[in-house]
């Protein structure tokens, strides 16, 4: 009976600690790659036909970790993959990336992770003006799954709560 609860603890730690690796693993490439990602992102979406959602954040923190797990779950991947081509963009410790972050309407004082929507063209369509994902460890995945149906492209033939049309 010892044993079985030994192992029962082992097991939830091993889980644990699994998890807090993929959330501590790098996001956010080198700030330098930050124009040539966007560049790439937008020839994607051109050709894909889906918008391009830039997320600003940087490695050190932890809701930005939140964020791009709530991302990647399995309940948002799939509008995800439909819909975007997705550009993490590291402000480094908000000294990198400040002009992309200017020219796409990311207040940076207001905190990271923030998020931008751009059309298939590179048009600006939204940006975070009041810090709305910075909190993110007290959110719920479905307020990510919310903002991507939200913001996603509207296809003929696809209402706007189809996940993967």
């Amino acid at each position: 009976m010892k044993i079985t609860r030994l192992l029962t603890v082992f097991a939830g730690l091993a889980l644990a600690a699994g998890a807090a690796h993929a959330l501590l693993r790098d996001v956010y490439p080198d700030p330098v790659r930050a124009k040539s990602d966007l560049a790439h992102a937008l020839k994607v979406a051109t050709a894909t036909h889906k918008r391009i959602l830039l997320d600003f954040g940087g490695n050190w923190c932890g809701d930005c970790h939140v964020l791009d797990y709530y991302l990647h779950n399995a309940q948002n991947q799939p509008i995800l993959d439909a819909n975007f081509v997705v550009v993490d963009v590291n402000v480094g410790h908000y000294d990198a990336n400040l002009d992309l972050a200017k020219e796409y309407g990311i207040p940076l004082e207001k905190g990271v992770p923030a998020l931008a929507v751009l059309t298939e063209k590179g048009k600006l369509l939204y940006s975070q003006k009041n810090g709305q994902f910075e909190r993110m460890g007290s959110l719920q995945p479905s307020a990510i799954t919310e903002f991507l149906l939200q913001w996603k492209p509207i296809r003929p033939g696809c209402s706007a709560v189809m996940v993967t049309c």
